[in-house]
């Protein structure tokens, strides 16, 4: 049941921050378009998205590890044959929230690849 619900938490936060990303490229779609425009790269686009992303799922990712060490001492009555602070769990779950982060802002990145100069600059 526990394994349900950790499934369940990491696919919502996919979804999250999947929609978070693909709106924040939409609304960005003048800014990519000039810097198009001015000579930077597709893969220049791809990076600075998976970039951004990256940078908010790790404050997220420290955020959470700050909240788990705080609540560690509340969970420890609750836990069995399991340390509440056992860093190797804690490290896991981070390196997999920080892989779905990745994969889930990997579309809208590629979306901003392909993003027409000239159309981006006529749009608003």
């Amino acid at each position: 049941l526990l394994s349900l619900f950790a499934v369940a938490a990491v696919i919502l936060a996919a979804i999250g921050l999947y929609g978070t990303m693909a709106s924040a490229v939409r609304q960005q779609t003048r800014e990519l378009g000039v810097r198009l425009a001015l000579g930077a790269t597709p893969g220049d686009l791809h990076w600075m998205v998976l970039r951004r992303a990256l940078i908010l799922s790790a404050c997220g990712v420290v955020a959470g590890l700050i909240a788990a060490a705080a609540a560690s001492r509340l969970l420890t009555s609750l836990l069995f044959e399991v340390n509440a602070s056992d860093p190797l769990t804690l490290l896991g779950v981070s390196l997999v929230l920080l892989g779905v982060a990745v994969l889930a802002a990997y579309i809208p990145a590629r979306g901003a690849m392909r993003i027409d100069p000239a159309r981006a600059l006529r749009a608003e």
